[in-house]
């Protein structure tokens, strides 16, 4: 789960990381508001959305007058940010938060992310800040600086010095950045986050260091001992079909694809893709209704792939282990019968009771095609979704 900009900043000064000041505002008259209460004549207007790349997007907004924060705030408040990251699509703005401008002598890059190979958490940090990290890397590797913390020593003065001196830091602001790192470690350790990103990480005019941006991706799966982080998720800056399937309690995520695949188990979804792409398809989410799935929830997912107005064929793809068979095809003639169905259904069915859910699915009066095995099953659906693409089915159907 992502955060705002905001929200990560509150966060840094739990942990006694230092921010500029700076306050929200939801409304042109809130943003001018917040100039009086920080004081100064100048502050920097950011839209708030869950994507780099707002500063080149026109989404961050240099004012000298708080008439011109108003404006700032009516141009961006209710509009969609497209940066390099949203998307052509872009993302709503919803809030800004107005800040105090920052004197910048210099401007750092520092993160603190999962590294799953190692089993660490790894510090990396460049003197290249404010660019894409990305492309950093990409051009030149060696300016990015890496240390890894082993989680049965924990952070120590050594992993501070090392990075310090790799981007020329003074003394007393190498004291400065090991009390910085030591606040993002806490942080991420003690509420469960895969990645803190500071980009830029500015040494000041006076010599201080202050995370001018921040961002914070927490673990999903660790939410659930963080009620009060949960609380902070912003569902207008998520896919409305990835919120709608946690309520049903479906793990999906959307894809750039046309075939819509439905499985249960991660593992065959992964592989199911992979075959899909392999006969020259493109699947069009990742969607794995678990091992214990109902006949409602095999509904339920189906009217979400269904949903996706890229999808032009759907694959469905069941081993029936724990969950049955039959029931799935329950499910599957359930949703076909509830959904306006206008593309090819492909099914696979294996395991617990398959033969009796292959018959009901044959039995009924429903367009659906069934498949002995997987790679059967992907030829025919990336056949069926070609098929439906050149004669404009899904199109004719809308």
């Amino acid at each position: 789960m992502n955060l705002h900009e905001y929200q990560a900043k509150q966060l840094f000064r739990r942990y006694r990381i230092p921010v500029p000041a700076g306050l929200v505002a939801t409304t042109p008259e809130s943003a001018q508001a917040a100039c009086a209460e920080l004081g100064g004549r100048r502050w920097v207007v950011k839209a708030q959305i869950h994507a780099g790349g707002r500063g080149k997007a026109g989404g961050v907004i240099l004012a000298d007058a708080d008439e011109q924060v108003a404006s700032a705030a009516r141009c961006l408040l209710g509009s969609r940010l497209v940066t390099h990251q949203s998307g052509p699509e872009g993302l709503p703005v919803g809030c800004l938060l107005v800040e105090q401008p920052t004197a910048i002598a210099r401007e750092l890059y520092l993160s603190l992310l999962v590294d799953r190979a190692s089993e660490q958490l790894l510090f990396m940090a460049s003197a290249s800040g404010g660019m894409e990290i990305e492309a950093v890397a990409a051009a030149t590797p060696d300016k990015i600086l890496l240390t890894r913390v082993h989680p049965a020593t924990g952070l120590q003065p050594f992993h501070a010095r090392r990075l310090g001196f790799g981007l020329g830091l003074e003394g007393t602001q190498t004291k400065a950045l090991a009390a910085l790192m030591d606040g993002l470690y806490r942080l991420a350790t003690e509420c469960d986050a895969s990645q803190v990103e500071i980009n830029p990480l500015v040494v000041t005019e006076t010599g201080d260091l202050i995370a001018l941006d921040a961002k914070i991706n927490l673990d999903d799966n660790a939410l659930y001992r963080h009620p009060d982080l949960e609380s902070l998720r912003d569902p207008t800056q998520e896919d409305a079909r990835e919120s709608e399937a946690k309520v049903h309690e479906l793990n999906y995520i959307s894809l750039d694809g046309n075939i819509g695949c439905m499985v249960n188990g991660a593992g065959l979804a992964m592989a199911t893709m992979d075959l899909v792409k392999l006969h020259g398809g493109a699947p069009a989410n990742f969607l794995d209704v678990g091992g214990g799935a109902t006949a409602e929830r095999v509904a339920e997912a189906f009217k979400l792939i269904l949903s996706d107005p890229k999808v032009t064929a759907v694959l469905v793809n069941i081993f029936g282990g724990i969950v049955r068979c039959d029931l799935i095809a329950e499910g599957i003639m359930r949703a076909v019968r509830e959904v306006d169905v206008a593309v090819p259904v492909v099914v696979r069915l294996e395991g617990t009771n398959a033969p009796q859910g292959l018959r009901m699915l044959a039995d009924s009066d429903l367009s659906v095609v069934t498949a002995s095995n997987l790679s059967e099953a992907a030829d025919k659906v990336v056949t069926a979704a070609g098929r439906a693409a050149r004669t404009g089915l899904r199109e004719g159907a809308q």
